[in-house]
C-alpha cells in the first residue's frame, strides 16, 4: 500500500513556472516580451517581468478569476519556436541528449540547426 504525503509534489501537477526563475534571469538585456503558453501564467511571473519593463505575452489560465491581456496574434507566432523544436527533435542525437557534456551538445545542436537552416532553402 502506498501512502502518499500532501507535502509530497505530485509530477503530474508540476507546472513549467518552477524552473521560470532560472529561464528569466539568462534574458538578454533588451528583451521586450516574453512569449509563454499556459504554464507559465503566475503572478510571480508576470511581476518579474515587468519590474524589467517587459511584456508578457501569456494566455491566463482558465480557471483564472482576472484574467490578464495578451496579444492574441503575437502568442501565435509562438508555433514558429515550437516548429523549431520539433525539428531539432527529428535529430536522434539532440533528441535523446547522447552527449553529456553541455558544450558538446550545443555543438550538436547548431550543427542540426545549421542544416535544418541549409535544407530548408
Amino acid at each position: 500500500m502506498t501512502v502518499h504525503s500532501s507535502k509530497a509534489p505530485v509530477t503530474g501537477r508540476i507546472r513549467d513556472f518552477k524552473g521560470a526563475d532560472v529561464l528569466l534571469a539568462h534574458l538578454p538585456v533588451g528583451t521586450e516580451v516574453v512569449i509563454g503558453d499556459r504554464g507559465y501564467d503566475s503572478n510571480r511571473i508576470r511581476r518579474s517581468l515587468v519590474e524589467r519593463n517587459i511584456t508578457a505575452c501569456i494566455p491566463p489560465r482558465k480557471n483564472r478569476k482576472s484574467k490578464p491581456p495578451y496579444n492574441w496574434h503575437l502568442y501565435k507566432k509562438r508555433h514558429l519556436i515550437e516548429n523549431m523544436f520539433a525539428k531539432l527533435k527529428d535529430w536522434r542525437r539532440v533528441a535523446t541528449r547522447y552527449d553529456h557534456c553541455a558544450h558538446t551538445f550545443m555543438s550538436a545542436i547548431h550543427i542540426a540547426a545549421s542544416f535544418i537552416f541549409y535544407l530548408k532553402e
